[in-house]
């Protein structure tokens, strides 16, 4: 809590207006930060106790600003569990956008799907999630000033944000997904194995982040909506090697589409 509270002062003199809103741009997504009117940005190598992001297509800043009239502040470059980093180091950005006032957290990633019914460039709206392959963050001490030790996770991703997000999309004619965002661990792709294990436990989706960042966020009672692009298919290419510059190509041109509802949805909120 001490790491905390020092990260937090120095942010808040850095920029002295209180965020409502937290983004979270996940791999090929880095570009919505030009969304948004920027009034401060801040280097993480410059943020006391903040880890390094170190995956290409993340940028690694914080950045505080204006969107749809609202004050956000947005993680240009999110961590990862498989960059070598703990738990308690991924989902610490999170913890501090709660205590500089966020009150509601809107999430992207880059996903691969096992739905034959997805396609590369679907954009899907995550309604429930699978967190068995990746440690819980809140393992170990409960911190009683930031949540209860065994919160509920009953209603992960807020049910009204995603209404108001498929109302967006239904104005704009886009085609969205909704379903279940299964987390691993990486940073291998799946194996063809593991892509039927997801499919047969009921997932939609499956990627490297966003869940442990939905548990803590839930734990501080924030309101989460989180999106996945859907970036590669894992069905039908068995014989066919995924690389991440095609994940980053995918989720650059389904970009656009994304930036419109979470425009749209912080303004709504």
């Amino acid at each position: 809590m001490k790491e905390l509270k020092e990260t937090v002062k120095f942010l808040k003199k850095q920029y002295q207006i209180e965020p409502t809103i937290g983004i979270v741009l996940g791999s090929g997504l880095g570009n919505f930060i030009n969304e948004i009117e920027v009034e401060k940005e801040i280097e993480y190598k410059d943020i006391p106790n903040f880890p390094l992001s170190t995956v290409e297509g993340h940028k690694s800043k914080l950045v505080f600003g204006k969107l749809s009239g609202k004050t956000v502040v947005a993680m240009a470059g999110r961590f990862h569990f498989y960059e070598g980093h703990k738990s308690n180091e991924v989902i610490y950005p999170i913890r501090v956008m709660k205590l500089l006032g966020v009150q509601t957290l809107l999430l992207s990633n880059a996903a691969g799907t096992v739905n034959s019914d997805f396609k590369v460039g679907d954009l899907m709206i995550i309604n429930d999630h699978i967190s068995f392959f990746t440690p819980n963050p809140l393992i170990g001490k409960n911190i009683d000033e930031l949540g209860p030790r065994f919160p509920a996770m009953t209603e992960p991703y807020k049910k009204s944000l995603i209404q108001k997000a498929k109302a967006i999309a239904i104005a704009h004619n886009f085609d969205i997904k909704e379903g279940v965002y299964i987390a691993v661990t990486g940073p291998t792709f799946e194996t063809k194995a593991e892509y039927e294990l997801i499919k047969i436990i009921g997932g939609d989706v499956v990627g490297m982040s966003t869940v442990q960042e939905t548990i803590v966020a839930n734990h501080m009672g924030m309101d989460v909506f989180a999106m996945s692009v859907v970036t590669d298919l894992g069905f039908g290419r068995h014989d066919v090697a995924i690389t991440h510059e095609e994940v980053l190509n995918a989720a650059r041109e389904a970009e656009p589409k994304m930036a419109t509802i979470f425009k749209e949805l912080v303004a709504a909120i």
